[in-house]
């Protein structure tokens, strides 16, 4: 078995003519942009494209197709060199069983299936171009589809405030909106761990999925996961999600918590922490707060403690996120060791400290060893490494 980094969630914003997909996505975010990046300069093995649904996104990869530049592979996904491209689609669901909207991921191995999931999609929502859209049929129907075509159903980031399986999407149960036996993994989000979603009884017999939900070409792989698996395919990849035959997730990358912008409750008029007991904002008065996630899994907590072979979720900060380390930084570090990966993992500290100030250096060596101390995100503000 081989060991491949993931990141299956990484967002369109533009398409190849410059027309929007996310629009609250990068320019820079086209495609082709997307798997150059994530290749040459992540050091990712396998990574999800969400937006592919786009009729615009499609012709993109077909052209790429009949170059020659991406070809698929015998086994499901798309191969770009040593690279693996899932193409995906995020949706929102917001039917008569939902409390809230709920995002959802929807993968699959070839393009012409995305070709026939597009079509279909085009009949069910109101702007098949864009990201993200609320589609008009069941939770339940749409991972009917899914199955129809041979993919893969994964919610969103279930655990942040708005726009969440668990965030305000169902009061209890994922059985509320979904049939269980049709969902193939849980994506965390960046507020919550797996010690934190192993509260909840029901999420453990599912995989966990780390990923990035990147709207910018820097935010790839800022959480990712390390799958375990005989080659980077769409087949392997659905028998890693279900542990079978020794695939499986190896391990879960992602920010501590404390990092994620919806960690802690917080005041929605001034941020700072709030206390729902108290009713009233200590700071400013108000009586209007935004629920975070660590709150939010204590209201449903039903365990204790993790399945037996729960895989480690290991901590991370991203370089973005270290004081001092720009740019131009980044740039040296890159042409020295080639990935963020490599730098991240494996660059020992004497190495590091050859081409940046020491300080930095020691820094991405306190984030790769859990050593920093971090002060806690809310309310669409993400937390800070405190030293």
């Amino acid at each position: 078995m081989n060991q491949y980094y993931s990141d299956l969630h990484i967002h369109i914003g533009r398409t190849k003519t410059g027309k929007p997909v996310k629009i609250t996505g990068a320019k820079s975010l086209t495609f082709t942009n997307i798997i150059e990046h994530a290749r040459n300069e992540k050091g990712l093995n396998i990574i999800g494209i969400i937006d592919c649904h786009s009729p615009e996104v499609i012709l993109e990869i077909a052209e790429l197709m009949e170059t020659g530049d991406v070809i698929e592979h015998p086994e499901g996904g798309l191969q770009f060199g040593d690279l693996t491209i899932i193409p995906g689609s995020e949706l929102e669901i917001y039917d008569e069983n939902c409390h809230g909207p709920i995002h959802v991921l929807c993968y699959f191995a070839t393009l012409d299936k995305m070709k026939s999931f597009s079509m279909w999609l085009s009949n069910h929502l109101k702007n098949i171009t864009l990201s993200s859209q609320r589609i008009y049929v069941s939770g339940r129907e749409l991972q009917l589809k899914v199955k129809e075509l041979g993919g893969l159903f994964i919610p969103a980031h279930v655990f942040t405030p708005f726009k969440s399986l668990f965030g305000k999407g169902v009061i209890h149960s994922l059985t509320e909106v979904f049939d269980k036996n049709l969902i193939d993994g849980i994506e965390l989000g960046l507020s919550a761990d797996t010690a934190m979603a192993d509260q909840i009884k029901e999420l453990h017999e599912f995989s966990y999925v780390t990923n990035s939900d990147a709207h910018s070409l820097k935010k790839i792989a800022r959480e990712y996961h390390v799958l375990q698996m005989a080659e980077p395919t769409f087949n392997e990849l659905e028998k890693a999600l279900h542990k079978i035959d020794g695939r499986k997730v190896k391990a879960n990358y992602g920010l501590d918590p404390l990092l994620g912008k919806y960690h802690q409750t917080v005041c929605s008029k001034c941020f700072t922490p709030f206390d729902p007991e108290n009713g009233v904002c200590n700071h400013c008065g108000s009586t209007k707060y935004i629920k975070g996630v660590a709150d939010r899994i204590t209201e449903l907590k039903t365990a204790n403690t993790s399945p037996v072979n729960r895989p480690p979720y290991i901590h991370q900060v991203p370089l973005e996120f270290i004081s001092g380390l720009g740019p131009k930084m980044l740039g040296k570090l890159l042409d020295h060791f080639g990935t963020e990966m490599a730098i991240l993992h494996k660059v020992p500290l004497a190495e590091l400290e050859q081409i940046i100030p020491a300080k930095t250096a020691e820094l991405i060596i306190k984030a790769r060893e859990g050593k920093l101390s971090l002060s806690a995100g809310g309310g669409g503000k993400y937390g800070k490494i405190a030293e």
